[in-house]
């Protein structure tokens, strides 16, 4: 009981997210990278995430619930965003405790966040995305599925153009690139939403 109360006590000592509000900046892509990331956005359905068990899948989406619990009241809510969110970051080739410590930083875990640069949704997604990689139709990033693909297929982008490092991929994401405030707060989220599985009795 007294780990959960200091991890709920970190979390909301992170910084708000409007602190910190930036923006990804439109550049253009070259026509082999558009057509990569229009084809990584394009398909959206069930997520249907990898675990290594059933009780690895239930483990996690138990661990995870309960931290959300004080964001995402609904339990329905949290376990489909939860699912989602671990497929979407899977899907991208990314660690989805990164992605949730992104997700907190930048919009708190509300759906219907808007930046005051127009950045929308859990990932805050700038609009420009839409009319480069999809209908053009900005509307649709408040649709949990298609922000988080969004979200994670453009972190995908930055991190491959970034050649891997990650704190420079963070700064292209929010905008800030050069600047530190802004990747140290994720990685410091990323820390605080690390997950440890449940040692398997067979494995002592």
């Amino acid at each position: 009981m007294r780990r959960r109360a200091v991890v709920g006590l970190l979390l909301g000592a992170l910084p708000a997210s409007r602190a910190l509000a930036g923006a990804q900046q439109y550049e253009p892509l070259a026509a082999g990278v558009q057509a990569a990331m229009h084809a990584a956005v394009a398909d959206i359905g069930a997520p249907q995430p990898r675990f290594a068990s059933d009780a690895a899948r239930s483990h996690w989406l138990a661990a995870m619930s309960e931290r959300l619990a004080g964001r995402l009241g609904d339990p329905a809510e949290r376990h489909d965003f939860l699912l989602r969110a671990y497929y979407e970051a899977q899907r991208a080739g990314l660690d989805p405790q990164l992605v949730l410590g992104l997700i907190h930083v930048e919009s708190a875990f509300r759906r219907y966040a808007i930046s005051s640069a127009g950045a929308r949704g859990f990932m805050q997604v700038m609009p420009f995305w839409t009319r480069l990689l999809g209908d053009g139709d900005a509307g649709r990033l408040f649709d949990t599925s298609i922000n988080l693909r969004y979200g994670c297929t453009i972190l995908r982008h930055y991190l491959d153009r970034e050649a891997g490092v990650l704190f420079r991929a963070l700064g292209r994401y929010n905008g800030s690139l050069g600047r530190p405030e802004y990747p140290n707060a994720v990685l410091s989220a990323w820390k605080r939403w690390a997950y440890t599985p449940p040692v398997s009795p067979t494995a002592r």
